[in-house]
């Protein structure tokens, strides 16, 4: 059985994100276990998410500076916690299990992980995730949009990266599961874009290299030609835009299984058809990464609204132009947060959860 420790640190970290839900055969703390030392674990929990350097959090806690010093930059290059370059100073910061402290473990992940991962996933972490997706959001392939309408700059991937001044790529860390599962997939792995400090994190830590913004152009290019989902962060300003597979990514494979995936992630575009035009080549279709394109009675291409979440894949690739992508009606939009901050509160409020780690009450 667990100890306490791993007890305290699941609830913690179901305080964060979309949580971190108990299930019935704990597979959760075994995962815990696996990743966190009972110090690391205990350190953790004076931790939040809002970034400390190493004196500050040594005096709230009354730990020896160098001892706390050196266990943070350890945590940090387990990829438990996340490290902020500040100017001359490092700040470290609590992060959720995802997007955090999973996604971190890209340049370490073995097979048993990977199998735990899976487990999870399976047993309560999916359905978590489908419940509160809005930590990611999808973006349209800009010329897939119908030019009547305005595209804000962060409705646009191409025009988000162009205007990021640190960026790098990374492997996609649920392909890397996947394939220590047996399960290869063959779309493209290294295609995680990451920006700014996150971006400066997955260097540090070798899971990432950095590239120039005409580099990372080419990789939404050959994203988009594999078919894959362009999801950044849900904020304006994303630390990361990932490209997503129905087989391998953890969000769309939750999305999957939820009847109105449209209403669980943040997206403000949908897919309209000319039935004119459609000659029910069924290219959209085969194209579509969340199931959302039937052909109906009159062998014409259908969009179910409830799960068209406006990525614009089945309009790209259409041979007859009979599909676009329209703004959806005023009502129905919704507001991007400006950033993380902003987004951790909404979500938070939604659950009912805390940012505060439980040891500052104690």
């Amino acid at each position: 059985m667990a100890s306490e420790i791993y007890l305290r640190l699941r609830e913690q970290l179901d305080q964060y994100s979309f949580g971190f839900p108990a299930t019935e055969s704990g597979v959760e703390l075994k995962i815990l276990e696996k990743l966190f030392t009972e110090d690391e674990a205990g350190m953790f929990l004076l931790l939040s998410p809002m970034a400390e350097a190493p004196e500050a959090v040594a005096q709230r806690t009354g730990r020896d500076i160098e001892e706390a010093a050196s266990l943070l930059h350890l945590m940090a290059e387990k990829g438990l916690i996340f490290r902020l370059h500040e100017e001359e100073t490092i700040k470290y910061a609590a992060v959720p299990f995802c997007p955090g402290v999973y996604e971190f473990q890209l340049g370490t992940l073995d097979r048993k992980l990977a199998e735990l991962f899976e487990q999870y996933e399976e047993e309560g972490f999916s359905e978590a995730l489908a419940e509160e997706a809005t930590f990611k959001r999808s973006i349209p392939i800009s010329r897939s949009v119908d030019m009547s309408y305005s595209v804000a700059t962060h409705e646009d991937s191409r025009e988000l990266v162009k205007k990021q001044k640190l960026i790098a790529v990374g492997n996609c860390i649920c392909r890397v599961q996947q394939g220590l599962l047996g399960k290869v997939c063959d779309k493209p792995i290294d295609v995680c874009l990451l920006f700014g400090a996150f971006a400066q994190h997955y260097i540090d830590l070798n899971m990432a290299r950095k590239i120039k913004v005409e580099e990372a152009l080419g990789i939404l290019d050959r994203s988009e030609d594999a078919g894959l989902v362009a999801l950044p962060s849900g904020i304006q300003d994303p630390g990361a835009i990932c490209n997503c597979c129905e087989c391998c990514c953890a969000v769309l494979k939750a999305l999957n299984k939820d009847p109105h995936p449209a209403k669980r992630l943040i997206s403000n575009y949908h897919a309209v058809v000319d039935q004119e035009l459609c000659t029910a080549c069924e290219t959209c279709r085969e194209r579509c990464q969340i199931a959302a394109v039937t052909i109906n009675d009159d062998n014409v291409a259908e969009i179910n609204l409830d799960r068209c979440i406006g990525c614009g894949l089945c309009v790209t690739t259409c041979p007859d132009e009979a599909l676009h992508l329209e703004l959806k009606p005023e009502d129905e939009l919704r507001e991007v947060p400006e950033n993380n901050s902003q987004l951790s509160r909404e979500m938070a409020e939604r659950r009912g959860t805390s940012f505060a780690p439980f040891a500052w009450a104690e």
